[in-house]
Formats: structure tokens, C-alpha cells, sequence
């Protein structure tokens, strides 16, 4: 019986010495992969490939995502954005509550329970999250220094342990990743039924790697031995933990395509930590939002402007040398209002303009929900997109006073500014652009597929809330249509370059139709 202990002591000491070898210098082993296909793949340490990023410019890469490009190691923050955005608060809820089990047991098998809850029930048809809301955080999740080598390689192809549905958009349209290689999900009637197809390497990929030339991969140890694709790698580079600890995250100057939209309520990484903190927050959060809200509708803007910071939604204002011209108005008898134009940060910018002021303004908008338009404490026209009936709506109201309108259209998040319609460049003289900012600190108050009924309900959930309105000075009788002699065109690009100058933005040429068929699949027209 003592024999036999013994033995087993030195056999087990024999492995443990010989993994800390391999994981000492990879480099020494070669692993050969099963199959008729199989090939002889040299291990090396992903640090030796920094320094020579060139050596990927002719070759194909095949990488692993979690492992090659991804700093955090742990996926509960995607799974819990598809619960939270595709199902709900309840389905968030209880992934959150299954967090112990996922980490209890195996990687595979954890990744199979967040799968069930986040997509069991979800319809197929309906589910844009992977195309509007994940891309965002994959991008702020990279690592600076493995994107530099990757997008090198002439050819990419990427491997993930997640379903395809999830990380496909942004592998594509973000990384010009030629192929992906993810877990398929079962779909019966339209529906997700949270189950994941066996792991199949696809056919296509495959051949070409068979008649292809030097393949060389980057994964872990453990993933990469143990994919099919990586199997036709001749080298493979391993990432190890301690590596991606030093990783600095991917500055937004090197995304390969700016990220301009995106959409989803949560305005965080949803770690568990940060998840438990918003669980924590919102029975006290809604005792805020009926706090703001209440004020807000029944209280002068004044005094709600004043109930509201001590609540944690302040407002900054600045003005550029504009004091005089306010006066002016006041006591002028005019024909026609101040024409206040603004860019679109959220449904609540009219509100701040105003509050901002001092004083009433009437907002016109392109669409808004019924239940916005009633509780808002300044008076909402509605616009129906036809030109002419447009300019008579607007026409009548500037006639009766002043008028805050946000020609984009439509809301942006990022530090970008769509196209001004130029329908306010016609109606008078007298425009004051008027620059605003937001920032918050748990929800979004804006969506694009979501209930727009919400918005306004999600902005005052927010346990901080800061809006920052810059009224600029007005535009100068020679940069408009009426004494001017501009076109339409020229005061409306006028007036959207001097918002993005104190704003610091950036101008675009997009709409809000290509917003919402980016985001939501239509044309946004509500």
C-alpha cells in the first residue's frame, strides 16, 4: 500500500513540474491536433509578437476574442447587457442572482447558463442588440496593444466562445474582421430558445485555411489547443493573464470607424459590482425620479430648477456676451420671437434652454411621445415633417413668442452633431444657437428601438445628472437668409458649426433616417 502512495506521490509531482515548465517557456513544446489535417504548431508568448507586428502584414490570423483583443477576462457584463436590453429588468435581476452558480462551475457550462437566461424566449426578428448596444463596450473593452497587432494581419478571422449573434456587427463593421467564428443559437418559431448549437468549425473557413499559407494564431493556451481552426495555425502566440493586466484600453482616435450611434439604457459597464450598485439604487432612485418629476410639472422652472440640483440634477449655464441683446428684447416690442437653436442631447433640451433662460419658450419637435407632450412644463407644438404646414406652425408661434427648436432631429450621445435641418433659417433673423451637453451617470434617457415613452422616466432615474447649456452669441444679420442674403443651407451649417466649436464636436452629414436604420432597422418615424 505504501509502494502504490509513493508512486502516485512521484507521478504527481512529475506533472506539476512538467506543467510549470510548459508555462515557463511554451516555446520548447509543440502540440499536434487530432485529425487527418493535423499540423505541428509552435507556442510562443504574444509579447515576442508585439515587437514585430510586420510579420502579420501577408499573413492570415486566426485570434481568439475573449483571450487576443479583450482586456477583461470575464464575459457577465455582455450577457448582462442582452438580459437588460433584450428582456428586461426581471431577466437582468435573475441572472444577477445566478452570478454564484455561474462561478461555481465550469467556464463552458457558465457560459451556457448566462446564454439560457439572456436569450431564452427573445424573439430572433426583434433582437438588435449585438448590431446597436454591444459594439460600444467591446470597443471600450480592447486592448491597445493587441489591436495593433491584429489589425496588421492581411487576413482575420476570429474565434469566440460566444454566440455569433452577439459579436459578429462588431467584428465586421468595427475590425474589418473577414470571418467569424461563433456559437450559433437553436431558434424554434422565431424564438431563442437559450440552447447553443454544438462547436462546428465552418466548412468555408476551413478550406481556406487547408489551401492557405502561413496561418499564425493568438489565444490562450488552453483555447487555442483546443479549437479546430487554430489546429492549421503553424505558430500560435498565448496571451497570459498577467499580459492583459498591463493592457491600456484602445483610444477612441484609433477605432477603425468612428462610433457615432449606439443604443440600450445602461450608460455603464454592468460589472457585478456596478450591477449590484444600480439594484441597490433604484427603489430610492424612483423615490427621486416622483421627487423631480412632481416638481418639475407642478413648481415654476425656477423653483424645480432649484428642488432638482439639491436632488442631484444640476445645471450649469454660460453666456457669451449676450446679456445686452436679452435686455434689448425685453423691451422692444417686436413682430416676432427669439428663435433659440439647439442640438439634441436628450427629450429634456427644450426644458434646460428654458431653464436656462429664465423665461417660457414653446418647443417644436418632429416626434415625441403623448405622454412627454402632456407632463412637460413648457408648451411642445408637434411638426409632421411636411415642409410647408411646418413653416406655418412655426411662423405662428414665433409670432407669439419665443421658440427653442432642435433641427438635428434626433438625439445623439457622442461627441458628434448630425445634419441641421434648414427649415429655421427661413423664419427670421433673430437665432441665438444655444449649445448643450449632457452627462449622467447610470441610464440613458434616450433609445432608438426602445419605448420613447420612457425617456423621460430613465433621464430622471439617474442618481447624477449634470446638463451644461452654453447660449451662444447671435448670429449676425449677415450670416442669415432674411439680411443676409444666405441660403438656408449656409446659416443651417453656419449655426452647426458654431454649436460643435463650443462644444468641442464634431460635424456630420448624417440624418436621423440613417440613425434609426442603424440602430432600430426603419426609418424612425413615429
Amino acid at each position: 500500500m505504501a509502494g502504490k502512495q509513493f508512486l502516485v506521490r512521484k507521478a504527481l509531482s512529475f506533472f506539476s513540474k512538467f506543467q510549470l515548465k510548459r508555462q515557463a517557456n511554451p516555446s520548447s513544446f509543440q502540440f499536434r491536433h487530432k485529425g487527418s489535417h493535423a499540423t505541428h504548431s509552435e507556442f510562443h508568448k504574444l509579447a515576442s509578437l508585439l515587437q514585430k507586428p510586420q510579420e502579420l502584414s501577408n499573413k492570415t490570423l486566426v485570434f481568439h476574442l475573449e483571450s487576443a483583443l479583450l482586456r477583461s477576462s470575464s464575459l457577465f457584463p455582455y450577457f448582462m447587457l442582452v438580459a437588460f436590453e433584450a428582456g428586461g429588468l426581471l431577466r437582468a435581476f435573475i441572472l444577477f442572482l445566478l452570478y454564484p452558480l455561474v462561478c461555481l462551475v465550469g467556464e463552458e457550462q457558465s457560459i451556457n447558463v448566462m446564454v439560457f437566461v439572456s436569450f431564452a424566449g427573445i424573439k430572433r426578428k426583434k433582437f438588435m442588440v449585438g448590431s446597436s448596444v454591444l459594439p460600444k463596450y467591446f470597443l471600450e473593452d480592447v486592448g491597445d496593444e493587441s489591436f495593433d497587432a491584429v489589425m496588421k494581419a492581411k487576413r482575420k478571422i476570429a474565434v469566440s466562445d460566444m454566440p455569433r449573434i452577439m459579436i459578429e456587427c462588431f467584428l465586421k463593421d468595427y475590425l474589418r474582421v473577414d470571418a467569424v467564428e461563433g456559437r450559433e443559437l437553436k431558434i424554434v418559431c422565431g424564438y431563442f430558445v437559450g440552447l447553443m448549437e454544438g462547436k462546428n468549425a465552418n466548412g468555408v473557413i476551413l478550406n481556406e485555411l487547408r489551401v492557405g499559407s502561413h496561418v499564425i494564431g493568438i489565444g490562450s493556451f488552453n483555447k487555442s489547443t483546443d479549437d479546430q481552426l487554430f489546429s492549421y495555425c503553424k505558430e500560435i502566440y498565448w496571451v497570459n493573464k498577467a499580459e492583459k493586466w498591463n493592457w491600456k484600453s484602445l483610444p477612441r482616435e484609433k477605432y477603425p470607424k468612428p462610433l457615432i450611434f449606439h443604443d440600450g439604457r445602461l450608460a455603464f459597464r454592468p460589472t457585478l459590482v456596478a450591477t449590484l450598485i444600480m439594484f441597490m439604487w433604484l427603489p430610492l432612485g424612483v423615490l427621486v425620479f416622483l421627487i423631480r418629476f412632481i416638481c418639475g410639472v407642478l413648481l415654476p422652472l425656477n423653483i424645480s430648477a432649484i428642488v432638482s440640483a439639491s436632488t442631484g440634477l444640476s445645471t450649469t449655464v454660460s453666456r457669451a456676451k449676450c446679456l445686452s441683446w436679452i435686455a434689448s428684447n425685453k423691451n422692444d416690442k417686436k413682430e416676432s420671437g427669439v428663435l433659440y437653436v439647439c442640438n439634441h442631447r436628450t427629450l429634456l433640451d427644450p426644458i434646460f434652454v428654458a431653464i436656462a433662460l429664465m423665461k417660457p419658450l414653446v418647443a417644436v419637435t418632429y416626434s415625441v411621445s403623448r405622454f412627454s407632450e402632456v407632463t412637460s412644463p413648457i408648451k411642445v407644438v408637434r411638426l409632421t415633417r411636411d415642409r410647408e404646414r411646418d413653416r406655418r406652425v412655426m411662423e405662428q408661434q414665433l409670432s407669439q413668442g419665443d421658440l427653442v427648436v432642435c433641427p438635428e432631429g434626433t438625439t445623439c450621445r457622442e461627441p458628434y452633431l448630425l445634419r441641421f435641418s434648414p427649415l429655421f433659417a427661413e423664419m427670421t433673423g433673430d437665432i441665438v444657437p444655444v449649445a448643450v451637453d449632457l452627462q449622467v451617470s447610470m441610464f440613458y434617457g434616450t433609445t432608438a428601438s426602445g419605448c420613447k415613452c420612457l425617456d423621460s422616466i430613465f433621464n430622471l432615474l439617474n442618481p447624477f445628472v449634470i446638463y451644461s447649456v452654453k447660449i451662444l452669441e447671435k448670429l449676425p444679420s449677415s450670416q442669415t437668409c432674411t439680411a443676409g442674403g444666405k441660403s438656408r443651407m449656409e446659416v443651417a451649417n453656419h449655426v452647426q458649426n458654431q454649436i460643435a466649436k463650443a462644444l468641442g464636436f464634431e460635424c456630420t452629414t448624417l440624418t436621423r433616417k440613417d440613425k434609426y436604420m442603424i440602430l432600430a432597422g426603419n426609418d424612425g418615424i413615429i
